[in-house]
């Protein structure tokens, strides 16, 4: 077998001590119960619109027919086209991909962009995989879901195990179809071929951009401000960068090989450099070894889980000594653990606001693709930042008018929103 396709992150499951899906809804139904939702739209924004479940049959190289199963779901296109990633991983599930699918419409309308959620997934493990094989599942996953995608109706983007070039591949199978070429069905695309400038930089950028935010509410700043990352993928390492060249000390680093920890200080480019060579932090000696679990609980003002869902616990909650929580990843925190966080008066910025920059630059590369007209890196940035300071101001405003903490406010912000589109449009029936 040729080499593998991809060398696989940090590996993003949902671990065992909640249903995803069920984990979030109860979010949705505080925020619905504070707006006073009326009970036949709570029951709509409480259901996928389609869930769609595929065989994704291909030819390994060695000649042998291997079935994998792909999950595409569409949860609410009320405010737009469907927007969602999709990851290829042995953890996928499709309760997984429905709360993914949600927190992606909660998501899209905290930052108030015109899209709906969606997510999709296929059961597989790339790093077992050519480079022909993997371009052979994404292409059959891609015709066998392409009834709903479209830049109309169903956006993909990359995320577990995925990336440009698999969008690439999505891209012209879908153009393929249509007989002519459709750039704008997926973002997250190589530059080259209508993606945009800043995207792969942008779910770290807004990690950087909401905790600057929320450490000047709380009267600091990220000057000498103690940081801790897990995960050191695209998001961790690039908020890590950022972080550091605000001021900040970046005192701890894992990714799924190894947990680094220097109270004095961590070298970021450094460590990106080492990475970047051996694509794993393991074998660094610049820094103490520490467990993955200690990555959570070392002393520091700001900790960012940017690698796992599920991995902020009722077991480690007690033990955390961060100020500020900065959720770079989807639903690293358990709703058990919310409460201990909230008791201890632990900033937390929610993953829906928290991570996404990410959408709002694939939103950006949506509307350049329309448009045919692409922006300068500087011009996505600046627009990039406009949104979330809004947007985490309209959070905290929430916050302060509920009395409620600021995962439940970016939920009322967002399902509020939702719902006044669905009372505007009526029911077709």
């Amino acid at each position: 077998m040729s080499e593998p396709a991809i060398i696989r992150p940090d590996k993003q499951t949902f671990l065992a001590e909640e249903n995803p899906f069920e984990a979030m809804m109860e979010r949705f139904d505080h925020a619905a119960k504070l707006l006073n939702l009326d009970r036949g739209l709570y029951k709509v924004l409480r259901n996928p619109e389609k869930q769609i479940i595929v065989s994704v049959p291909i030819l390994r190289d060695s000649g042998e027919v291997e079935v994998y199963t792909g999950y595409r779901v569409l949860y609410n296109t009320s405010r737009g086209p469907a927007k969602g990633g999709i990851r290829f991983d042995l953890n996928v599930t499709l309760e997984e991909v429905k709360a993914l699918a949600a927190w992606m419409t909660w998501k899209c309308a905290l930052v108030n962009i015109p899209f709906g959620g969606s997510k999709g997934g296929v059961v597989c493990d790339p790093s077992t995989m050519s480079m022909g094989e993997l371009e052979r599942v994404t292409r059959r996953y891609t015709s066998s879901i392409i009834e709903v995608l479209g830049p109309d109706s169903d956006v993909p983007a990359p995320d577990v195990n995925t990336n440009e070039r698999v969008m690439a591949w999505i891209m012209d199978t879908y153009s393929m179809h249509k007989r002519h070429t459709v750039t704008a069905v997926v973002t997250g695309k190589p530059v080259e071929m209508g993606g945009s400038l800043g995207r792969r930089e942008a779910t770290g950028r807004g990690c950087m951009i909401v905790t600057r935010e929320a450490l000047a509410k709380l009267g600091m700043s990220f000057k000498g401000a103690r940081i801790a990352v897990q995960g050191f993928g695209n998001v961790g390492s690039i908020a890590a960068d950022l972080m550091a060249k605000e001021g900040a000390v970046i005192v701890a680093v894992s990714d799924k090989s190894t947990a680094l920890y220097n109270p004095q200080g961590l070298d970021v480019q450094e460590l990106l450099k080492w990475v970047k060579e051996r694509r794993q932090l393991a074998g660094y000696t610049k820094a103490e070894t520490i467990s993955h679990e200690q990555v959570l609980t070392v002393d520091c003002e700001v900790l960012i889980p940017a690698a796992t869902e599920n991995v902020i616990t009722r077991k480690n909650a007690p033990h955390i000594k961060a100020k500020i929580i900065c959720e770079g990843a989807n639903g690293p925190t358990s709703a058990a653990a919310d409460k201990i966080l909230e008791d201890k008066g632990v900033f937390v910025i929610p993953d829906i606001l928290a991570n996404a920059g990410g959408v709002t630059v694939s939103y950006f590369e949506w509307v350049q693709d329309r448009g045919g007209y692409f922006w300068d890196e500087e011009t996505v940035n600046r627009r990039l930042e406009a949104i979330l300071v809004r947007s985490f101001g309209e959070v905290m405003a929430m916050a302060s008018r509920y009395k409620v903490a600021n995962r439940i406010a970016s939920y009322i912000v967002a399902v509020d929103r939702v719902a006044a589109m669905h009372r505007l449009r009526g029911m077709y029936a």
